[in-house]
């Protein structure tokens, strides 16, 4: 799972392969499509597609002429799932920081009113 899950964070540390998952949310796309907005080759296009494929994140299918591009969601599942086991550690570790700072502000002496003072 580790090994499956570094390649994905790898693949997503790239800010276009970021903005071309993005866009796969939408619809699929062919090379192309995706390359449009990018000032870079097809190769180059290709060569993030192949990391994204590597990591599970999206495939290839072949539609006649169309070779498009399809979005994989399910692998954010296993983003999902290890991000939100930390989300509930540090969750958890707040949760005893109030109570410990709840209980400190309870134990500490109140300020005295002027004492002996009359007003």
């Amino acid at each position: 799972m580790a090994d499956e899950l570094s390649k994905v964070f790898a693949a997503l540390a790239d800010p276009t392969r970021r903005d071309m998952i993005a866009r796969l949310t939408v619809a699929d796309a062919t090379v192309n499509e995706l390359a449009e907005p990018y000032d870079v080759s097809l190769q180059a296009v290709s060569k993030h597609l192949k990391v994204l494929e590597d990591a599970g994140l999206v495939t290839r299918s072949r539609e006649a002429q169309r070779r498009p591009v399809h979005l994989e969601a399910g692998v954010f599942d296993l983003m999902t799932k290890w991000i939100e086991r930390y989300r509930r550690q540090a969750e958890a570790r707040y949760q005893r920081l109030d109570a410990v700072l709840a209980e400190m502000n309870e134990e500490s002496p109140k300020p005295n009113s002027r004492k002996g003072k009359a007003s």
